[in-house]
């Protein structure tokens, strides 16, 4: 299992759970208390599972990439519309924004030329 860095000291960690697929990309991650095992506590606080195969083969088995950056864009902006409102974070929300379109615009194109769901360039 590899853990991955995910900021600046951090109580937390993203741990990868399984090996690469097909497609080189790993599809089951932890996110638990920095540590969890050395120190006997469970300290899980969940597992992201993401989809798994090409949809049309496999069915829905997963997220997909674009759910997470929605719960990231939604949290950013309910801080934004808070007390804890700073630049910092309205340049996060941008980005966070522009990621998420850039997916929706490579499935777009996938759609366009009917493999979308499929393990097809």
């Amino acid at each position: 299992m590899r853990c991955l860095k995910s900021g600046i000291e951090h109580e937390t960690e993203v741990c990868i759970i399984d090996e690469p697929g097909k497609g080189g990309a790993c599809h089951e991650y932890r996110i638990q208390r920095k540590g969890n095992g050395e120190s006997g506590l469970c300290g899980e606080f969940g597992v992201i599972s993401f989809q798994n195969g090409p949809i049309k083969e496999k069915g829905v088995n997963g997220c997909q990439q674009e759910d997470l950056l929605a719960i990231v864009i939604d949290r950013l902006r309910s801080f934004q519309a808070g007390l804890f409102s700073c630049s910092e974070n309205a340049i996060a929300l941008t980005k966070v924004e522009e990621a998420l379109h850039w997916l929706n615009h490579r499935t777009m194109d996938r759609i366009d030329r009917d493999v979308e769901g499929m393990n097809k360039l």
